[in-house]
């Protein structure tokens, strides 16, 4: 005699619970929040995170060691190699002309090794958006008629 065994039936259904309509399916919100994930891709990869925390104390001390290397010290390719203090507290111009010197010195060493010319430092983007807000039709119209 074979005997099945019941299957186990996952969906919200098996407890007559209703299912929501408004959330995304998982196949389309995978990158919700950009930022986020690629700030926990960042931890996630660091050679610092252990296999697992002792304890959740343990993981608090580890993500507070984490954020403040990821704020102060770790230099963001979207920022221009900037880390995220420099771009909050205005720092942007003088790291920038540091930058200038360096790289005019090394041209001037030796300019052969730039072959696309005398290299200037990159510029953060003026302004960064996970959603950016859409225009309005009327107000896109009223903004271009403006004399």
């Amino acid at each position: 005699m074979l005997i099945e065994e019941p299957r186990c039936d996952p969906s919200p259904s098996r407890f007559s619970l209703p299912t929501s309509a408004s959330r995304k399916p998982i196949r389309d919100r995978t990158n919700d929040n950009p930022f986020s994930e690629a700030h926990f891709r960042t931890l996630k990869y660091r050679p610092d995170l252990p296999e697992r925390f002792a304890s959740i104390q343990h993981a608090r001390e580890h993500c507070l060691d984490f954020f403040a290397w990821y704020n102060d010290e770790h230099r963001h390719s979207g920022l221009a190699l900037m880390t995220p203090r420099d771009v909050h507290q205005g720092k942007v111009n003088d790291r920038l002309a540091a930058r200038k010197i360096v790289l005019d010195a090394a041209f001037a060493a030796n300019p052969e090794r730039f072959v696309r010319g005398r290299p200037r430092p990159e510029a953060p983007p003026e302004i960064v958006w996970i959603n950016p807000p859409k225009l309005q039709p009327q107000a896109a119209e009223s903004e271009q008629v403006v004399a």
